[in-house]
């Protein structure tokens, strides 16, 4: 049976992509996802610590490095390497670097789109003319979701989980309680879970979590 080869298609224009993709010399050894999520601390009198609320998630980070060697066909090496540097080089139609997707076999990456983010090129055996004909690249892709992708994907509308929300300038917690839930009487909900004393003292810039309210709850 063949060997798979990792293959990456390049975004042509806008959200269109190559339907052949391009495959690498040789298949990575390893490859590194990050994802993070972000829970702020929220100062709360009374406290041992203070208490923490999700506010948002990272997208994935990619990061892999990619062998590239032509030194038996005395070729130079960056005909190949190139295809990876267009990731991060402003491109005519696009007016930016293009996004890529990636398959290795049956591994879709979940038919995510990436972002090549960061690129590092070392070049470790030449030609006695200079021509180089090894390298490998640190390629470091981000993950790239729109904002239709974002609604379908996440699920906010759960009815048990609690959100959060900014405070912005001039706003109390009846005001926040009356756009939430369409009644300013639900302030308390609000207070008890962020551990606030007085109703009408949240400062601009302060995390709040939104509790659902519970069936039957009045304030």
């Amino acid at each position: 049976m063949a060997l798979d080869k990792l293959k990456i298609f390049i975004e042509e224009r806008p959200d269109k992509f190559s339907t052949t993709g391009f495959e690498v010399l040789f298949n990575p050894t390893e490859l590194k996802l990050d994802k993070s999520a972000n829970w702020p601390k929220v100062a709360t009198a009374g406290r041992d610590t203070a208490r923490s609320t999700f506010t948002h998630g990272d997208a994935y980070t990619l990061t892999v490095d990619l062998f590239f060697d032509t030194y038996e066909k005395r070729k130079d090496v960056r005909g190949y390497t190139d295809k990876i540097v267009d990731l991060v080089t402003v491109q005519g139609g696009l007016y930016r670097p293009p996004r890529c997707k990636m398959t290795w076999g049956d591994n879709t990456f979940d038919g995510r789109m990436w972002a090549l983010q960061s690129l590092n090129q070392r070049f470790t055996l030449f030609l006695d003319n200079g021509t180089p004909v090894r390298a490998t690249l640190g390629c470091s892709f981000k993950e790239w979701r729109s904002s239709k992708d974002e609604a379908l994907t996440t699920k906010r509308s759960s009815p048990d989980v609690a959100k959060t929300r900014v405070v912005k300038s001039g706003e109390t917690l009846s005001s926040i309680a009356a756009e939430e839930y369409n009644d300013s009487a639900f302030w308390r909900p609000i207070a008890e879970l962020n551990g606030i004393n007085n109703p009408r003292r949240v400062a601009p810039g302060q995390v709040l979590a939104i509790p659902p309210l519970t069936p039957g709850r009045r304030s």
